[in-house]
């Protein structure tokens, strides 16, 4: 029997976020490498003209501490699923820490995606010109710097464009870069294994003081000093410009979101995947460089190190050039795909600070036609072009710069999952190894020792690089100022944003902030409008602090073999708003209430990892609403929560009517009553 025509499913609304959809970690680790993976294409040029031929033993060292930094970032992860610097600085150390932590995290978007962009058009640019010069085209010469600048303010364009509208950077599309990536790295490693054994190798001289040739720019404001003489401090200034090979960590944080269950286990394999990989990739770039380009040669080829290193291998030129072309548009995939990376992680960012009341509403107002938070968008893109044209294409200026919201965002990072040990300490998480206990005191050694050297790194960067200290000391002072002003002018807007929900809850970290939702209107509610498969399992939520039933569906094995729809009863009868209805305003059914009970249902479908569907019906009776409902989308089992206004066995009579009175032909549905502190729910089978 068709149920469509009740009052009740003849209009519904679907708030649609793509949160609700969650990936492997194979997808999650294609997201974060192409990210963290391009800076393998500049990395090496910039630390070698900082610090001489030792660069790479440099470069290898930040990989292996990349795994500390990591494991910093899935801590905290795995107390906040949305455990970005803002959010985990904010928790541990109030809100003037974390707009400062914010604020250098701000001057890392900004400049990944120009260096990122200018690094692309370099390696095309030199591409170009060696084509030209071995076919003898005079026209296709081309001034790399100007080339590059132009190149990198033409992507970022194209990706303003994209993201303005909304077409989203897929995990698939990442996977697919990241796997031809992973074609040309084993290509590469294997060729140039081939070259050593074939032709010999220059060695790589070991990272002793005597090896260290520092720029003349390398040293900063301690160049006329005697500290670089002391080992311990030569070792941090090359530590401090190699620290760009960890760029790209905070997206391990922005992906968590959309990591699927078994969350956790499942950000480990990606946190490890990440760093294999970018471990083999980055630093064995490094050090083919040094063992196959003579030194002559190599100064050639430092901002396009790989594409260089593609021309010194073993074998007939020709093979050479069409690899070195593979390389290159290998590269440019990537390091395009890190300025919309850029782009996205900036808007989260932003995001979440408009959220917390520190920047104005404005900044959340979404486009009336896209959906998108455009005015965030254009801000961010509007720096980064503005960081183009300021660079003329100096991808070594850039990386100075770059270098310094990247170290200060890790340390401040690390300093509040530190303070979170201890203010926090029966909070639920995975720990960052070495922990030493007495008693009931514990002691995070590994801890405190990776926040420690991240500090002394961010401080040594402050004197030795002058461009990026003065660069982004203002941008820092400026946003920091900017967010300062706005947060006191706008607070009393705060509370507004915040979900009315339950003081009591156990999580110390839940999410509180409203979510903004695109509300999509149907006529007509079926399957194929919703989109569900026959024998889905309903889940009714009226609370945002009652989600005992989805809880239970999340935990349990239901959403692997069924889907899940999470359905929100908006209290008034559906000829109401009839007329509003008609017309398919959604905003009749979604008020304030409506959106907490659908936001604390995103979040607890995030933490979990488990896809979900949200749907938005109005009815009186809610026993009937939901049945209609079960039978429309024939659904095998409906999860309920016990009601506080009536018993039990009161509510088994309510639904025992409704579904008489329904006279379906609805062979049976499951119904779960979930109680707060029973494991076992009360089931009641409804058959004709």
């Amino acid at each position: 029997m068709a149920l469509a025509s009740s009052p009740s499913l003849r209009r519904y609304v679907v708030p649609a976020t793509v949160m609700l959809s969650f990936v492997s970690f194979w997808r999650a680790s294609a997201i974060v490498l192409c990210d963290l993976g391009s800076s393998a294409y500049y990395v090496g040029g910039i630390a070698e003209k900082a610090i001489g031929k030792a660069a790479p033993w440099f470069i290898l060292a930040i990989m292996l501490f990349s795994y500390a930094v990591r494991s910093v970032y899935i801590e905290s992860c795995s107390m906040f699923v949305r455990g970005g610097v803002y959010r985990v600085v904010r928790e541990a150390m109030g809100g003037t820490a974390a707009k400062f932590s914010v604020s250098a995290l701000m001057f890392d978007y900004v400049l990944t995606g120009p260096i990122s962009g200018v690094s692309a058009g370099l390696y095309l640019a030199a591409l170009l010109n060696e084509l030209g010069e071995h076919f003898h085209i005079a026209w296709m010469h081309v001034p790399a710097p100007w080339f590059a600048a132009l190149f990198a303010a033409i992507v970022t364009v194209y990706f303003w464009y994209t993201n303005r509208i909304g077409v989203p950077f897929s995990s698939t599309r990442a996977l697919r870069i990241m796997q031809a990536t992973t074609v040309m790295v084993v290509v590469l490693i294997a060729w140039c294994i081939y070259t050593i054994a074939t032709k010999g190798y220059h060695p790589v001289p070991l990272p002793v003081p005597s090896n260290f040739h520092f720029d003349e720019t390398a040293l900063g404001w301690l160049k006329h000093t005697a500290l670089p003489s002391f080992t311990f401090v030569a070792v941090l200034i090359g530590l401090g410009h190699s620290v760009l090979a960890l760029s790209g960590e905070e997206t391990l944080a922005q992906v968590n979101r959309e990591i699927a269950a078994p969350k956790q286990k499942n950000l480990e394999r990606t946190g490890f995947i990440v760093f294999l990989y970018s471990l083999l990739f980055t630093s064995l770039v490094s050090f083919f460089a040094v063992m196959l380009i003579p030194d002559a040669e190599r100064t050639k080829y430092l901002d396009d190190l790989i594409g260089g290193l593609s021309m010194f291998l073993a074998g007939p030129f020709a093979l050479r050039l069409a690899f070195h072309g593979f390389v290159v548009l290998v590269g440019v995939l990537i390091l395009s795909g890190a300025v919309n990376t850029a782009i996205i992680g900036s808007n989260g960012v932003l995001s979440r600070v408009a959220e917390d009341g520190v920047l104005p509403p404005w900044f959340r107002k979404v486009h009336p036609k896209h959906g998108t938070a455009h005015h965030i968008i254009n801000t961010i893109v509007g720096l980064q072009l503005f960081t183009i044209l300021l660079s003329r294409g100096d991808v070594n200026m850039l990386g100075e710069a770059y270098a310094f919201g990247v170290v200060w965002s890790f340390a401040m990072k690390g300093l509040a999952v530190v303070v979170l040990r201890f203010t926090h300490p029966e909070a639920k998480r995975w720990k960052f190894p070495l922990n030493i206990r007495f008693g009931k005191f514990e002691l995070p050694l590994g801890l405190i020792a990776t926040t420690a050297v991240l500090f002394m790194m961010a401080i040594m960067n402050l004197f030795t690089k002058k461009s990026a200290t003065i660069s982004g000391g203002i941008f820092t002072v400026v946003f920091f100022v900017i967010f300062t002003i706005s947060e006191r002018k706008y607070a009393s807007q705060q509370a507004a944003s915040k979900i009315t929900s339950n003081p009591d809850s156990d999580d110390p970290f839940r999410e509180t902030s409203r979510e903004r939702f695109r509300l999509q209107a149907g006529e007509n509610l079926s399957l194929e409008s919703l989109q569900v498969r026959p024998g889905c399992a309903i889940v009714s939520v009226e609370k945002p602090d009652d989600l005992r039933a989805l809880e239970t569906v999340l935990a349990s094995d239901i959403s692997s073999t069924q889907d899940v729809v999470v359905i929100c009863i908006r209290k008034g009868s559906a000829g109401d708003t009839e007329d509003a209805a008609s017309h398919l305003i959604p905003e009749c059914l979604v008020d304030d209430h409506v959106t907490d009970v659908l936001s604390e249902v995103e979040f607890s479908a995030e933490k979990a990892g488990k896809p979900v569907k949200l749907l938005v019906l109005s009815g009186d009776d809610t026993a009937r609403t939901l049945l209609e409902a079960a039978v429309t989308l024939r659904a095998a089992d409906l999860w309920l929560g016990s009601s506080r206004a009536h018993t039990t066995e009161q509510q088994e009579t309510d639904l025992e009517g409704s579904w008489k009175m329904l006279g379906t032909d609805h062979r049976s549905l499951n119904v779960s009553l979930v109680f707060g502190h029973q494991d076992t729910p009360k089931r009641l089978c409804l058959a004709t």
